[in-house]
């Protein structure tokens, strides 16, 4: 069968570099980009492109008869920070825009679903080193709110109507591509930036924040290695840990100094602090290692390199 993905939220932080990828993998006209307005000159120029509200049901339903789409990676979300600011708001396109694809798949319009969740779900209970699959989660966040329902609604809808969805906890994101989101590990997207352009950062987090993070190459692979698995292979329907590298600001700092010697960063936690305080500083991925043979490829000395070397250009 024809694989024909629809990418909602496409033009987020991830969205934009995994639809990229996903149209080099399927072909660029098998890869319907979307989002609440249009995408960059990239994205528009690549594919076919459809503005789409993510909690409108109607409107997927009709994009997924027009192009006959087989799969929906769901990336539309409110991040933690932002997420903070508009509760309400928050809640209810992270909600609504989920149950209306579980709904969808249910319903047998479409055959897989792929929805992102976050270590945002795990909460100052949680074991803070080396954080189990299964463990206490009590999130403090809207966001952490709703990606933990998230998780559980997806494991309903795979148990109770064998909707075939799939899910990782994505640790902080660090590309070069897209500027940052609203989330609370975007300092470390910020800090390249302000590097280049600036030669200092204040940084929204203490020196000693140690945070689970991940080169967005290895997290946009994760995502289709997990899509492509057998089925039977897919142990866990609520969401995997997935987890690279983890650091603190003083030493990706570090790590920039040894290529812009000059760069001076500064520190002034701002609410963010709170947030990343709850979450975990390093993560167990052994279920993702074991059952659909995941592995990284970046560490931070190797991501500096590249985002720097890229930057630069």
């Amino acid at each position: 069968m024809n694989t024909t993905i629809l990418v909602l939220g496409a033009s987020g932080q991830i969205g934009t570099e995994l639809t990229q990828k996903l149209r080099e993998v399927y072909g660029e006209t098998n890869v319907i980009a979307s989002d609440i307005r249009e995408g960059n000159a990239e994205m528009m120029a690549s594919g076919p492109f459809e503005i789409i509200d993510a909690t409108c049901k109607e409107t997927i339903l009709s994009v997924v008869q027009k192009y006959k789409v087989n799969q929906v990676y769901l990336l539309a979300a409110m991040l933690s920070a932002t997420a903070e600011k508009f509760p309400q708001k928050a809640w209810d396109l992270n909600m609504s825009s989920l149950l209306a694809v579980l709904d969808l798949a249910k319903e047998k319009h479409i055959q897989q679903v792929y929805w992102p969740s976050s270590i945002a779900v795990f909460g100052s209970s949680t074991p803070k080193n080396n954080t189990p699959q299964q463990t206490i989660m009590e999130p403090s966040t809207v966001y952490g709110i709703s990606k933990i329902s998230g998780e559980f609604w997806c494991n309903y809808y795979h148990q109770k109507y064998g909707v075939d969805v799939r899910s990782i906890r994505y640790p902080g994101i660090i590309s070069w591509k897209t500027k940052p989101g609203g989330g609370t590990t975007d300092y470390a997207v910020d800090i390249y930036f302000k590097a280049i352009e600036d030669k200092k950062y204040e940084c929204f987090l203490s020196e000693n924040t140690r945070l689970p993070m991940m080169y967005m190459p290895d997290a946009v692979n994760a995502t289709i290695q997990l899509m492509q698995e057998k089925s039977e292979n897919i142990k866990i329907r609520t969401s995997y840990n997935l987890s690279a590298i983890d650091f603190t600001p003083k030493e990706i700092a570090a790590e920039i100094q040894k290529h812009v010697p000059d760069f001076q960063i500064t520190y002034n936690p701002d609410f963010r602090q709170a947030i990343a305080d709850s979450w975990p500083s390093s993560i167990n991925d052994d279920h993702a290692r074991k059952d659909w043979n995941w592995k990284h490829n970046f560490d931070l000395e190797t991501m500096t390199k590249d985002i720097l070397k890229n930057l630069k250009k």
